[in-house]
């Protein structure tokens, strides 16, 4: 349910893995919180390094963190299936580019495709380890004020 304060997920009680609920007001609304609540999981968005493409950080004495940009295309056999992939795709390049994406441009989607751009950087420490999305109990629910479903984490 969105509210005023248009919540983007919120953490759901699990018994071994980790749990969130997300909310969006259209599908790519929802991919990109279910993104974010994904990152927000691993780390702290505030401690992700995204110094600008190529911007000095003012008065900064350590050395500048590379903001990391990556385009990303997916083809799934339904909204599920996409929003799994979507997830596991910015697991996989979080874990090969060595960052956390925090910032997400949903260029295109439909329930069986999506185009996007995720931007974010590296982090000096993650929270926790997610190996994988699940498919638990996973479903797209169309509701009166938008899009909701809760993602499980296998960590």
């Amino acid at each position: 349910m969105l509210d005023g304060v248009n919540r983007r997920f919120e953490e759901v009680e699990h018994t071994a893995d980790i749990a969130i609920r997300v909310w969006g007001r259209d599908l790519a609304e929802l991919f990109a919180n279910a993104a974010y609540g994904l990152a927000c999981q691993v780390v702290d968005p505030d401690e992700v390094g995204r110094t600008g493409f190529g911007e000095a950080s003012p008065g900064s004495a350590e050395p500048l963190s590379r903001a990391i940009e990556r385009s990303v295309e997916l083809e799934a056999y339904d909204a599920e299936t996409l929003l799994v992939a979507w997830l596991g795709e910015l697991l996989y390049l979080g874990e090969r580019d060595g960052c956390v994406f925090t910032d997400f441009d949903i260029l295109e989607v439909r329930p069986t495709r999506l185009r996007a751009v995720v931007r974010g950087g590296p982090v000096r420490e993650r929270q926790r380890h997610i190996k994988a999305v699940t498919f638990s109990d996973l479903e797209i629910v169309h509701t009166g004020e938008g899009y909701e479903t809760t993602i499980v984490f296998d960590v």
